[in-house]
């Protein structure tokens, strides 16, 4: 049934946008039927509750990151990678210079995930495919215990991000900060 897929997707696409627009309070059928240009009774046709529609949109988004995110680890994974290679990789997580709808709606996502446990396993999915590709990079740079930091190099790149958001602080501040972190090691601690 191509065509009630294609509606399905249209109206999880149209969630992602409004909850990058104008944040999850803004996700009304009413709303959702607009923007996606189905009927109202598509949209409960398809999504019978709120939660329903959120977990399919936070699924939908996971599925999209960890697919791409994946693809970015297994490119780290030759000899020739290096610090260069490095920045740009992270140039790309960065997302460019501006922040759209695209970008906003998964932060609105995992707060949501925050106060909504039952949408917390596939935003740890998500996060599983972020520490996947940190860990093989900093493999590649010849960072020691590349798994251990991985998390924390995840956790300065939400940050980065975060801060990119509010403040329009440009992509290379997040390129410096993750150089910074390469050149870490255990022994550098107090």
């Amino acid at each position: 049934m191509p065509h009630a897929s294609a509606t399905r997707q249209s109206i999880i696409d149209a969630v992602l946008r409004i909850i990058g627009q104008d944040g999850i309070a803004a996700v009304t059928n009413r709303r959702i039927a607009k923007e996606a240009a189905v009927s109202l009774g598509s949209v409960t046709y398809h999504f019978a509750t709120q939660h329903e529609l959120l977990r399919e949109s936070l699924l939908h988004f996971v599925a999209e990151e960890t697919r791409h995110f994946t693809g970015l680890a297994d490119e780290c994974s030759d000899e020739h990678f290096d610090i260069g290679r490095a920045a740009e990789v992270v140039a790309q997580v960065a997302g460019g210079n501006a922040f759209d709808s695209r970008h906003v709606a998964p932060f609105e996502l995992y707060v949501q995930a925050g106060r909504d446990e039952r949408l917390r396993a596939a935003a740890a999915e998500c996060f599983a495919a972020y520490d996947l590709l940190a860990t093989r990079i900093l493999t590649q740079l010849g960072v020691p215990d590349p798994e251990r930091l991985a998390g924390a190099a995840v956790a300065l790149v939400f940050g980065q991000q975060l801060r990119r958001l509010a403040t329009g602080a440009p992509a290379e501040d997040l390129v410096d900060t993750l150089l910074i972190l390469t050149n870490f090691t255990p022994a550098q601690t107090p």
